[in-house]
């Protein structure tokens, strides 16, 4: 027999931390996608350099990424506005090593690999996560339609293979949503044919 949840027990707050990703289509056809990073902490905590009041920020963190239509990283800046050592913010200018980085599979490992460990801040590193699907779902209509215009111009009917097949279950090429967006490209699961005569 199940028994109600105590009304009881009451919560006191720790700690909050707010990730805010935005992304915009810049003027000179690239993308930025902004990201912002903000941990507030709820009740007084004595830190090892300053103790902090309930609602200081103990990270505020904030990168800016320019990428172009390919998903190829243009520039990255980031900024660590505050944070909790007078250390932290000596290794913001190694996000510039990004340049060049494709947006797509594999992207955690590439970042993990420049800016991973102590070649970067963990807060940063991880901020970057969300911006590359901020980026996904930015870029998405845009490219969808750029897409469709040259299309359009050169004649061709035939898709090319979408970069978000096999990235997640939905997208999996022997999947419903594939079957229905990309006919050509989806591919059923082959019957298992050892137990047939």
């Amino acid at each position: 027999m199940n028994e109600a949840p105590s009304t009881s027990v009451t919560r006191q707050l720790l700690h909050t931390r707010n990730v805010t990703c935005t992304g915009y289509l810049r003027s000179d056809g690239l993308f930025e996608i902004e990201g912002r990073l903000l941990d507030t902490k709820g009740r007084e905590t004595e830190m090892p350099f300053a103790t902090l009041q309930a609602g200081d920020a103990l990270h505020q963190m904030h990168i800016v990424m320019t990428v172009d239509a390919d998903l190829v990283i243009q520039h990255v800046e980031a900024r660590s506005e505050v944070v909790p050592t007078p250390y932290c913010a000596q290794i913001s200018h190694a996000y510039a090593a990004l340049k060049g980085l494709k947006v797509g599979v594999g992207f955690n490992n590439q970042v993990a690999e420049r800016v991973g460990g102590i070649q970067g801040c963990t807060h940063l590193t991880g901020l970057l996560g969300s911006m590359a699907t901020t980026l996904i779902q930015t870029t998405a209509p845009v490219i969808r339609e750029r897409m469709r215009l040259r299309q359009a111009r050169e004649g061709g009917s035939d898709k090319p293979r979408h970069w978000v097949i096999d990235t997640c279950h939905a997208y999996r090429s022997d999947g419903e949503v594939v079957r229905m967006l990309w006919p050509t490209h989806y591919q059923p699961k082959r019957q298992d044919e050892s137990g047939q005569h």
